[in-house]
C-alpha cells in the first residue's frame, strides 16, 4: 500500500511538473493598456509608464499612480514613454524617462528626457535634460528608448518624425537620432560633434528612422539598437560614436505604396544592419537575458514584435543573429521587456499587463 501511494505522489509530481513547465508565462500586472516602459525600484517594485500619460508604482499587488508627471502631448504614436534608473539609483535616487513634451517653439510636440526623484509617489526634483526642437503636429516617429552605459552615460533616441528627407541625415537639427549626454545632462566632451557650428551636441549617431528597443550587451558593453524600417527593413544595430545609419539613403525597406525611394542597401560611410526584418515586425522593446534562470538562452536577445504579436528570441554568435526563435505567438502586441532583479525576464504586453516568462 505504502508503494503504491509512493507511485501515485511521484505520478502526480510528474504531471504538475509537465503542466507548469508548459506554461509559458505569469501574468504579474494585469489590465494595463499600454505598458511602453517599466523598471524595477531596488525593493522589487516596478515603475510602469502607460503611453496615455499615467506612472503607475506596483506595489503588494496594487497599481498606485504617481503624482507630478510633467504635462505629456498625447499624440499618435507619441506620449509617456521609456523609463529607466540610474545604476547608481541606490546612491542618488534619479529616474529617466522620455515623453511627448509641447513645450518650445512651434505648435505639437516632440521627445524630451527628464529626470526626477520619487518620494511618498510623488515625482520631485524635476530636470528637462533634453527637448528635442522644433515641435511639430505629425503624429509619428517619437522614438524613444534609454539606456546607460559602464560611464553611466545617458543614451535615449527620437524618431525621425516623419521627416524623413530633412532630420536623419542632418546633424543641425532634431530626429532621427540616438543621443548621448552625462547624467546631470551635460554634453560629453568627446560626443563627436561638440566642435561643428550648428551641429546638435548631444548627437551620437545620426541615419535612425524610429528606434525603439535600445540596451547596452552585458557581454561587450557595446550599445544595440533596433528600430522600425517601412515596409521592411526593421534593422538591429550596434551603435558607434559618429556613426551615419543611412535612413533614408539605403534600406532594405520600401513606400507603404510599395513603391521604392532608394535603390541602395548599402553606401560607403554609412552603417550596414546586424540583421533585419523583411517583411517588418515592428519590433518595440529589447533586452538580453543575462542571468542562470533559463539556461542555455543566457546571453540570447528578447524583441518584441508589434504587427505579428510574438516575442522573438534571438541567438547570437558574436555580434550576429544566427536563429530567432518566436514565443509568446498571438499574445498581443509586445510593447516592452526588462530583465527583473530576480534575474527573471518580464514583457509589457498591450491590453494585457506585464508577465513573468518561465524557462522551459
Amino acid at each position: 500500500m505504502k508503494q503504491f501511494i509512493y507511485i501515485l505522489i511521484i505520478y502526480f509530481g510528474v504531471l504538475v511538473s509537465g503542466f507548469s513547465q508548459s506554461k509559458e508565462y505569469e501574468l504579474i500586472v494585469p489590465d494595463l493598456t499600454n505598458p511602453w516602459g517599466f523598471t524595477f525600484l531596488p525593493d522589487n517594485t516596478m515603475l510602469i509608464t502607460e503611453k496615455e500619460g499615467k506612472l503607475i508604482h506596483f506595489k503588494d499587488g496594487v497599481k498606485i499612480e504617481v503624482q507630478g508627471v510633467p504635462e505629456i502631448y498625447l499624440r499618435g504614436q507619441g506620449g509617456f514613454l521609456d523609463i529607466e534608473l540610474h545604476p547608481d539609483y541606490q546612491k542618488n535616487n534619479w529616474i529617466y524617462f522620455t515623453y511627448v513634451s509641447s513645450e518650445g517653439t512651434g505648435s505639437g510636440g516632440n521627445t524630451a528626457l527628464m529626470r526626477a526623484k520619487l518620494k511618498n509617489n510623488q515625482l520631485i526634483d524635476k530636470e528637462v535634460l533634453y527637448k528635442a526642437s522644433p515641435n511639430t503636429t505629425r503624429s509619428q516617429h517619437f522614438g524613444s528608448r534609454i539606456t546607460f552605459d559602464e560611464e553611466n552615460h545617458v543614451y535615449f533616441s527620437v524618431g525621425d518624425r516623419d521627416n524623413r528627407d530633412e532630420n536623419p541625415q542632418d546633424i543641425t537639427k532634431d530626429g532621427g537620432k540616438i543621443y548621448r549626454l552625462n547624467d546631470d545632462g551635460t554634453i560629453p566632451k568627446d560626443n563627436p560633434f561638440v566642435k561643428i557650428n550648428n551641429a546638435k551636441k548631444a548627437i551620437y549617431s545620426y541615419g535612425h528612422r524610429n528606434p525603439q528597443g535600445m540596451r547596452m550587451n552585458p557581454l561587450t558593453k557595446e550599445i544595440w539598437s533596433h528600430e522600425h524600417g517601412p515596409k521592411g527593413g526593421d534593422e538591429i544595430n550596434i551603435i558607434k560614436i559618429g556613426k551615419n545609419y543611412g535612413w533614408p539613403k539605403v534600406s532594405y525597406g520600401v513606400n507603404y505604396s510599395g513603391t521604392k525611394f532608394t535603390d541602395n542597401t548599402s553606401l560607403p560611410g554609412m552603417e550596414n544592419p546586424i540583421y533585419y526584418w523583411t517583411p517588418s515586425i515592428a519590433p518595440s522593446g529589447m533586452a538580453f537575458i543575462n542571468s542562470d534562470k533559463y539556461g542555455s538562452w543566457k546571453g540570447n536577445l528578447l524583441i518584441g514584435s508589434l504587427k505579428f504579436q510574438y516575442l522573438t528570441r534571438c541567438i547570437l554568435k558574436g555580434n550576429k543573429v544566427f536563429k530567432e526563435v518566436k514565443m509568446l505567438k498571438g499574445i498581443g502586441r509586445v510593447r516592452s521587456i526588462a530583465q527583473g532583479l530576480d534575474g527573471f525576464m518580464y514583457v509589457g504586453v498591450e491590453n494585457l499587463g506585464i508577465i513573468k516568462l518561465l524557462p522551459k
